[in-house]
């Protein structure tokens, strides 16, 4: 589990329950930004969670040139950072390119790499040099096994607060299946392994340029992450998904949050039983 030595801001981390790293998949504005960092935040204060408001500041991965990509880089790092001042919570986003982890690094306190970068060393060097915590997406492409070279590559650079998330792997052309072995085969690396709830279901290479989901299965793989004994969740957020601006098609609606973590943290009771 985490501490306050991984992140000063980070609360609960004496509960014993998963952490989580929630928000929009991308920062349309600091009114939503603010209203799903306070609601998040409040559910996890009364349910003892860790928790990490995350917001994508600029979205580089798109299928179609149209794609929504962000308001402005200044303008939405202001707003994360903002985001963690106001709600004493920290912030994460994700990088894709070495100029963009200094740069992200002045307003955040963990730095994502995506799945589709898992394994440029450039970046994971640039990112571990920055001292922040740094979170790497298993890329759909790759085996558990073989994010224990991600994961050293910014070890070797000399930065040891690294955690790797499962987000599913290529099943397909449009489809992803997630292999919960993969679990406790990157925990073993000896980082905490988070399992992204919203983007394992995403259903890519659609013909219209623009990625589904199932988001019904939302709560689905959430439990089974639980119950195989990840160490933290992630999932996407919003008060609207189907007017989000950026991956609407898998993303949580925000009422819906609170019924699942409470379900989550009945069935990590159950199980750290039987960890003892």
């Amino acid at each position: 589990m985490l501490s306050t030595a991984d992140l000063p801001l980070l609360k609960h981390t004496d509960s014993g329950n998963f952490f989580l790293i929630a928000g929009p998949c991308a920062i349309e504005g600091e009114q939503m930004a603010f209203d799903i960092a306070g609601s998040v935040r409040e559910m996890c204060e009364q349910l003892a969670i860790p928790y990490i408001f995350k917001g994508s500041y600029r979205k580089a991965n798109r299928s179609r040139g149209d794609s929504f990509t962000g308001i402005g880089d200044e303008k939405a790092l202001s707003i994360l950072k903002a985001v963690g001042e106001t709600f004493d919570v920290p912030v994460t986003t994700d990088i894709h390119s070495e100029p963009e982890a200094a740069l992200a690094a002045q307003s955040v306190d963990v730095l994502q790499i995506p799945a589709f970068l898992c394994r440029q060393t450039s970046l994971l060097v640039a990112a571990a040099h920055t001292g922040k915590v740094v979170n790497i997406k298993k890329g759909q492409f790759v085996s558990p096994e073989a994010m224990h070279f991600a994961r050293q590559k910014v070890v070797d650079a000399g930065n040891e607060r690294v955690w790797l998330t499962e987000r599913g792997t290529m099943f397909g052309y449009s489809d992803l299946i997630v292999d919960f072995r993969g679990v406790p085969i990157m925990q073993a690396s000896g980082s905490p392994v988070v399992v992204d709830c919203t983007h394992s279901l995403q259903q890519p290479n659609q013909s219209s340029g623009v990625t589904g989901g199932r988001p019904a299965l939302i709560a689905t793989i959430a439990r089974a992450a639980i119950a195989v004994g990840a160490d933290g969740l992630f999932i996407e957020t919003h008060p609207k998904p189907a007017e989000a601006k950026s991956d609407g098609a898998n993303m949580l609606p925000l009422a819906q949050l609170r019924p699942l973590l409470e379900q989550l943290v009945e069935i990590r009771q159950v199980i750290s039983r039987f960890a003892r």
